[in-house]
């Protein structure tokens, strides 16, 4: 657990983690990848690879029209998958060679584990909402939201804007994160000898398993709420 992470620090105020930026292009790769092999050879009654990515295509559907109307949401539906099998990929990337340490610095661990990763993501929802929030209701609608049904709830609503924010990118974050350290500590007990190793292998497995179940629904979680966030910028009755 003692470790540290590796960094560079460029113009003395801009700081980057080597390893969160690898884990995010493994992550990506790994993503398109599974695109990739899913699309390749589209055939009309879909196997494997195709069968599963159509299914995220129609989970992922059907998470939109539970929150807003297909002719409003339909086109935020790869945004919704792209979001889906990102994170649920970055969630699990740390479960294999959990807490690979090299010369005390951390290099492998889920991306989502980071704070600076999940709050970029939340940051990214936000700006989304407002961009097509302004776009498709108008800018005098979207401002005037803000100050319904009266005004004195003008900061109230500002308030919610960045509560909104880091509930949403702190969640993933500390949902993935408390899994890795549970794993690493279950780790380091069954590195500890013969005793250690047969104590820990149940509690290991099983918190494995559970993480990728969190990982999962942390995933969907996510998504949903940016679909939520979405529908209240966007949708006519809000």
């Amino acid at each position: 657990m003692d470790h540290g992470a590796p960094t560079v620090t460029i113009g003395g105020f801009l700081t980057f983690n080597y390893s969160t930026v690898l884990m995010l292009l493994i992550t990506a790769i790994i993503v398109f990848l599974i695109a990739f092999i899913a699309t390749r050879n589209l055939k009309l009654k879909p196997t494997g690879m195709q069968n599963f990515m159509e299914w995220v295509m129609d989970f992922v559907k059907g998470i939109i029209k539970n929150n807003m109307d297909w002719k409003t949401g339909g086109r935020f539906h790869i945004l919704g998958i792209t979001l889906i099998m990102f994170i649920a990929v970055a969630n699990l990337l740390g479960l294999p060679f959990s807490g690979i340490v090299i010369h005390g610095d951390l290099w492998w661990k889920s991306p989502t584990a980071d704070p600076t990763v999940t709050l970029t993501l939340a940051s990214m929802v936000t700006v989304l909402a407002t961009y097509y929030g302004i776009k498709m209701r108008g800018t005098k609608h979207y401002f005037g939201t803000f100050v319904q049904p009266m005004s004195f709830l003008l900061p109230l609503k500002i308030i919610e804007e960045f509560a909104n924010t880091l509930t949403l990118g702190l969640r993933l974050y500390g949902n993935i994160y408390a899994g890795e350290i549970l794993l690493a500590l279950i780790a380091g007990i069954a590195g500890s000898g013969v005793l250690g190793f047969f104590g820990g292998l149940i509690p290991g497995l099983a918190w494995i398993g559970f993480s990728i179940f969190i990982g999962f629904i942390q995933a969907f979680i996510f998504t949903m709420l940016t679909m939520v966030y979405l529908s209240h910028k966007v949708s006519a009755d809000h």
